[in-house]
């Protein structure tokens, strides 16, 4: 990790600071009013390369060695740098820089010790604080806060308890976070909001689940329609080759499959023919298939409930308690 990461230049010696173009690259052409100083460049001779259109302000205090549009990396790094040496990325943009969530445009997200001076900037920067930020900071460059750090950050941020939910059931069963260091950090470093939502996040991703879609099917399907818990993630062979199904219910006596396809990833030719060959697999064994997407779970969950209570019910499951009213139904 670069010497200058987490130190202003003044409090580096001379000789232990890298070179003026390594500084460049290294911070994608962004550079601070102390950085410049340091490397001895005059105030004049900052104001004189603005006023000449060579650089650009980004920030207060933060400039851009070039002229034009800023690429994301550029934005990350004068963000980072406006927030100070012990700055670091979170919440949605340390989740791209992760690969949890695919990048969008908008506001970089930082955190920073209350100490900073920092304040959001409208559409440029936006500030959060902590105290926690040195146990929550990951040793990576850019730096950012650990993935279970920022999965808890983006639970946190979430407008409802069931979007909390949601989020963490779908960013832990993406990533490669054990659900363990989860529950460490979530001890650890408790939440100040959703904190009883993200642990029950956590316990439906123990349990199988694998998507938002997955929690909506069982909580607005089968809890509220009276409807038998199906088995989550059952392994089926394929063409040799092991894959899974979201949802069956043969331990309910009924050898019924539910696909819940809210994934992008359908949409991919191998995804696809994968999914056809699976199809015809469960066509030759066969078995009942019923496949749903989010707006179908979320929109029509009643809807939903009652084809697949006909499908079990064809297929053998007898139910042994009374039929469960859902509230949107009578």
């Amino acid at each position: 990790m670069p010497l200058h990461r987490r130190w202003s230049e003044e409090a580096i010696p001379a000789e232990q600071r890298p070179s003026w173009p390594v500084l460049i690259q290294e911070q994608h052409g962004i550079v601070t009013r102390a950085q410049l100083l340091a490397y001895g460049h005059s105030k004049a001779a900052i104001v004189a390369n603005l006023e000449a259109g060579r650089w650009q302000r980004v920030l207060p205090r933060v400039y851009a060695t070039f002229t034009g549009l800023l690429p994301r990396q550029a934005r990350i790094h004068a963000a980072l740098r406006y927030g100070g040496g012990h700055a670091v990325l979170s919440h949605r943009t340390a989740a791209e820089e992760w690969r949890l969530v695919p990048v969008e445009e908008g506001p970089i997200e930082i955190t920073v010790p209350y100490s900073s001076s920092a304040i959001s900037q409208p559409s440029l920067v936006k500030v959060h604080r902590s105290r926690a930020l040195p146990y929550a900071a990951a040793e990576a460059w850019p730096p950012r806060t650990k993935p279970t750090d920022t999965i808890v950050d983006l639970a946190v941020s979430q407008a409802s308890a069931r979007d909390a939910v949601n989020v963490v059931v779908d960013l832990v069963s993406r990533s490669k976070v054990p659900v363990s260091a989860m529950r460490e950090c979530v001890s650890t470093r408790p939440p100040f909001r959703f904190r009883a939502e993200i642990q029950r996040g956590l316990e439906l991703v123990a349990g199988g689940l694998m998507s938002a879609l997955e929690v909506e099917f069982k909580e607005q399907v089968e809890e509220k329609h009276g409807l038998p818990p199906g088995d989550r993630q059952t392994a089926v062979k394929v063409d040799g080759k092991t894959l899974w199904e979201d949802v069956t219910y043969d331990s309910r006596g009924a050898a019924l499959t539910v696909r819940l396809d809210g994934r992008a990833t359908h949409a991919m030719a191998a995804v696809a023919f994968r999914d056809r060959r699976r199809d015809n697999a469960a066509e030759l064994a066969g078995r009942a298939r019923l496949v749903y997407g989010w707006r179908d779970v979320r929109n029509s969950p009643c809807q939903v409930a009652a084809e697949v209570r006909t499908v079990l019910v064809r297929e053998g499951w007898r139910p042994t308690a009374e039929r469960v009213t859902c509230p949107r139904c009578s």
